[in-house]
């Protein structure tokens, strides 16, 4: 059978200059996908004193559930991935939002701790087919500026999701319980999958995924195209760029109210504005890029996390009244509203004929670093912020060497 692969590459070269299919609808629903999952993490986090009581199990058992479900989203994402490169991103998208719907059940109805693991195990599964497939669509439908812009205002939705969660989680423990919560990350899925139905429709059509099959025929496997530099390197920003991010989250409890005596309230307060700083950046970022360099956008961004993380850095060697440590928290956060949607369309824009396989791998990388990061900010207890100026800044110095290794390959 001839297949014509000149009608891929005809696509791909006229993506950066549209973004037909990329409606506002569509972009809500893709935010929500993306958020679902993060979401699903944190905002729970507040009620394990409870349910290590009502469980009656150890609180060590009770994190178990945690950690099962990032383990399911980060396999989930390396699962649903290339299943929607072969199949299509619709199809694995419907599975995964049924998948996940039907563990938050189970999650809600547990009666005991090892089948809530085991639920939110197959929640984390499900859901991570969201984050990935979602990632894929907008690589299908744009590339370029018109990709980054998407990826930008989809932040706005899926990006704030993690500093949220825990504030909202605070407040809702007592009211709801756990199973009050659960029940709200039931009620986000049922929404997820609703959304999926009503609005997403496939953008990797059968003929393009034949094409692409005997395009590669004589070269192997597609994971070969994931070797390109410029991919390795602009997922090594995202990925670490987003470490900052969660180290901040990870610390944040015991920074702003042990060591700057903020209460509950003002604990509130604080989230909530390095959160509207990364909503506002974000907006920000999609404006930039319709006019000026993807790349030089991003290099801005991580130029300023950098510093952001230096000055944090210099402010505790230094001993400086611990108030000030707020402020390079403050831009360090924001300014990865200029780094976390570029970084995505940069990485998935290098290696269009397998996106969602480079998507999975991005997903992966992010949620890995995130369970590396988050338990290395406390190793100095809640008296010091040492191990969070040491962890931002390497993740950030880490970053800034992709960038350059990405922007010297491509």
């Amino acid at each position: 059978m001839t297949t014509d692969t000149g009608t891929i590459r005809a696509h791909d070269a006229a993506a950066p200059t549209t973004t037909r299919g990329i409606t506002t609808a569509l972009l809500l629903v893709l935010g929500l996908l993306s958020a679902v999952a993060p979401f699903a993490t944190d905002l729970y986090l507040p009620a394990f004193p409870k349910m290590t009581t009502e469980l009656r199990t150890s609180a060590t058992t009770v994190q178990l559930t945690l950690t099962a479900f990032l383990v399911g989203v980060t396999a989930g994402q390396l699962v649903f991935g290339p299943l929607s490169d072969r199949f299509g991103r619709v199809p694995p998208l419907v599975a995964g939002a049924a998948l996940c719907v039907l563990a938050s059940v189970a999650a809600v109805l547990a009666p005991n701790v090892g089948v809530l693991i085991v639920a939110r195990l197959l929640q984390g599964l499900g859901g991570a087919a969201g984050m990935v497939i979602g990632r894929a669509v907008i690589s299908d439908l744009a590339s370029g500026r018109a990709a980054a812009r998407a990826f930008s205002l989809m932040m706005i939705v899926g990006g704030v999701a993690p500093v949220v969660a825990p504030l909202l989680g605070g407040l809702l423990t007592a009211p709801l319980g756990w199973r009050g919560l659960l029940t709200i990350v039931l009620g986000l899925s049922v929404a997820m999958l609703v959304a999926v139905l009503a609005v997403v429709r496939e953008t990797h059509l059968r003929s393009r995924r034949d094409a692409l099959r005997a395009e590669r025929a004589g070269s192997g496997s597609p994971v070969r195209a994931l070797r390109s530099p410029a991919f390795i390197g602009y997922t090594a920003v995202f990925g670490f760029a987003f470490a900052v991010m969660m180290a901040y989250i990870s610390a944040s409890p015991f920074l702003y109210q042990d060591m700057l005596g903020l209460g509950t309230v003002g604990y509130g307060v604080a989230f909530g504005c390095n959160a509207l700083a990364l909503m506002g950046v974000s907006i920000l970022s999609a404006k930039l890029t319709a006019t000026r360099s993807v790349v030089g956008v991003l290099s801005v961004g991580i130029g300023l996390v950098t510093a952001s993380t230096v000055a944090f850095g210099l402010l505790v060697v230094t001993g400086a009244p611990v108030f000030w440590l707020a402020v390079p928290l403050f831009t360090a956060v924001g300014s990865l509203g200029l780094v976390l949607g570029n970084a995505t369309a940069l990485a998935l824009g290098a290696v269009p004929s397998a996106a969602g396989s480079a998507s999975a791998v991005l997903g992966a990388l992010q949620f890995g670093l995130a369970a590396l990061v988050s338990p290395l900010v406390s190793i100095g207890g809640s008296a010091t912020a040492g191990p969070l100026a040491v962890v931002m800044l390497a993740a950030a110095v880490v970053s800034v060497v992709a960038l350059l290794l990405a922007r010297h390959r491509a």
